[in-house]
């Protein structure tokens, strides 16, 4: 699949996701804040997903963020919800809720305003795996609130394969993308 206008976000990250994760007999859930479900939808729109994909939590609302997915309260309270930390805690709720092999989340300012004291455009992926396997991507996309949106989507698929292909970076990166 191309990434042109109207195409998937990472329509062929995403197969190439499910194929890792069912190569490893592997389930993937999802947490998603900032995307609002785009991840999710990227994902079933590969056929045969229901294979590796067992499902995503839309936590918009910081009290779903706590009191379904897990996040330490204070946490969020001294930080907000845009922060590597509750990243990294959103992927690992959203695997143990869900009961996954893997979880990913995404939670970020996609504009057009600033969130807790954040600038647009900063957003954290994150994945955590069997084993305490975990890892975070500080990310600073430019682009107004769909590309920042759709870069997430990209970006937190494209962490993931680098993991289930053994290509894993060093925990807590930086990267720009975006326009």
């Amino acid at each position: 699949m191309s990434s042109g206008a109207g195409a998937p976000a990472g329509g062929g990250t995403a197969a190439a996701v499910l194929e890792a994760l069912v190569a490893r007999g592997a389930t993937l859930a999802v947490a998603e804040s900032l995307t609002g479900g785009l991840v999710a939808a990227e994902l079933t729109s590969v056929p045969g997903a229901s294979r590796a994909f067992r499902g995503s939590v839309t936590a918009y609302a910081t009290d779903l963020k706590r009191d379904v997915l897990g996040v330490d309260g204070p946490l969020l309270e001294e930080r907000g919800a845009v922060d590597p930390e509750v990243a990294r805690q959103l992927a690992a709720g959203v695997r143990r809720v869900l009961g996954a092999t893997w979880g990913a989340a995404t939670t970020g300012v996609a504009g057009p305003d600033p969130q807790d004291g954040q600038p647009v455009g900063t957003v954290y992926v994150a994945i955590a795996g069997p084993e305490g396997v975990g890892k975070v991507a500080a990310l600073r996309l430019n682009g107004d609130r769909a590309d920042i949106r759709k870069e997430s989507v990209r970006s937190v698929l494209g962490l993931l394969l680098s993991e289930l292909s053994g290509n894993g970076r060093a925990q807590d990166t930086e990267q720009n993308g975006g326009n």
